[in-house]
């Protein structure tokens, strides 16, 4: 009986012990999927982004229609580069939690993985030329008129992504997205005039640029989305890589398109408050656009740009005085509706000399 009593003994303290570590092993794999983040977080990034997105454009159109002197556009690229990286750099260190954890993040990450440096230049060479696309195109167009346009990243990203992801689309989404190609397509077949722009501008350069810039939006999205969700390695330990290679090909940039005139000027001619600012929502924009990725998609971080349309739009004709044109028909509308009412001999004569 006492051998009996004690094997039991001893078969409960394995089992005990199978429990146990059965338990850790589920805390420790249950560590990895705190991946999947809450829809209310996921909804703060993407409400964030639009913010940061709308007031981006605003400030980078006022800052290329100013009478004052006219900064580079890539050093603020180059620029913006440099404070994503710090800031993702210190987000890496955080989330590690000890310097000797950081330290080895680094070194295994990106000192000895020259490989996965190769791989994010790609994306960084494709960013580089979308945010100079992005500075020459609110040289020359309304910053409404760009939001719009730019808009047509959401067919090239549904097309990249069906491409490249191997993802199928339904017929209602392929349909949402010819219906926002049309509606480009009106937007600009009588488009509005902003009358307080003190700058000469050529709009067909800018719709050139917002061509290019589409077309770069839409493959380096898709790409660094297949990049970030083909491994396990942190989002931020991608982003280091990324930046890395994004200062190193701006700066090429830089000394290519402005070396002559940097050298003469500084590289910082025609800084002011608003480019600062102009850089700092660039490089939150870029953190909080990666997030969006990591998180859902290029399609979903697409269409949550609609609402930065409308708030550029009411923007633009605030700070810009844009004119949103009114229709033949809407204008033939109004006019019968105030024929109708009775008025007066004065409301005749102002109806009279409106036009």
């Amino acid at each position: 009986m006492t051998t009996r009593r004690r094997s039991r003994v001893s078969r409960g303290r394995r089992a005990e012990g199978a429990c146990v570590s059965s338990a850790r092993g589920c805390r420790g794999t249950m560590a990895a999927p705190r991946e999947n983040v809450s829809l209310l977080f996921k909804l703060y990034c993407l409400a964030v982004m639009t913010l940061v997105a709308a007031a981006y454009t605003i400030a980078l159109r006022y800052t290329r229609t100013s009478d004052r002197e006219l900064y580079f556009s890539t050093t603020a690229v180059c620029i913006t580069e440099v404070i994503k990286l710090l800031l993702s750099v210190g987000i890496l260190a955080k989330e590690t939690g000890s310097p000797g954890r950081f330290k080895a993040s680094l070194r295994e990450n990106v000192l000895g993985s020259p490989k996965e440096l190769m791989k994010l230049s790609v994306p960084s060479l494709v960013y580089a030329v979308q945010n100079n696309m992005a500075f020459l195109a609110l040289s020359n167009l309304d910053a409404a008129v760009y939001q719009v346009t730019y808009q047509l990243k959401i067919p090239c990203t549904a097309l990249c992504t069906v491409l490249m992801l191997n993802r199928t689309l339904s017929k209602l989404q392929w349909i949402s997205v010819f219906m926002l190609c049309g509606g480009v397509i009106l937007v600009q077949w009588e488009p509005a005039q902003a009358t307080k722009v003190v700058v000469e501008q050529n709009p067909l350069l800018g719709f050139g640029a917002v061509a290019i810039a589409v077309l770069c939006s839409g493959f380096a999205g898709v790409y660094f989305e297949k990049v970030l969700k083909s491994s396990d390695t942190s989002l931020w330990v991608r982003n280091i890589q990324m930046y890395l290679s994004g200062i190193v090909v701006t700066l090429v940039g830089v000394y290519l398109s402005d070396g002559a005139e940097i050298n003469e000027k500084g590289f910082f001619y025609g800084y002011t408050y608003y480019v600062w600012f102009v850089i700092f929502l660039a490089s939150v924009g870029g953190l909080y656009t990666s997030v969006v990725v990591k998180y859902t998609d290029n399609i979903m971080k697409g269409f949550s740009a609609a609402a930065a349309i409308v708030l550029s739009t009411i923007a633009s004709v605030m700070l810009f005085g844009l004119q949103i044109r009114v229709s033949h028909g809407e204008r033939r509308r109004r006019k019968k509706k105030k024929a109708t009412w009775p008025t007066s001999p004065l409301a005749n004569f102002i109806s009279q000399n409106e036009d």
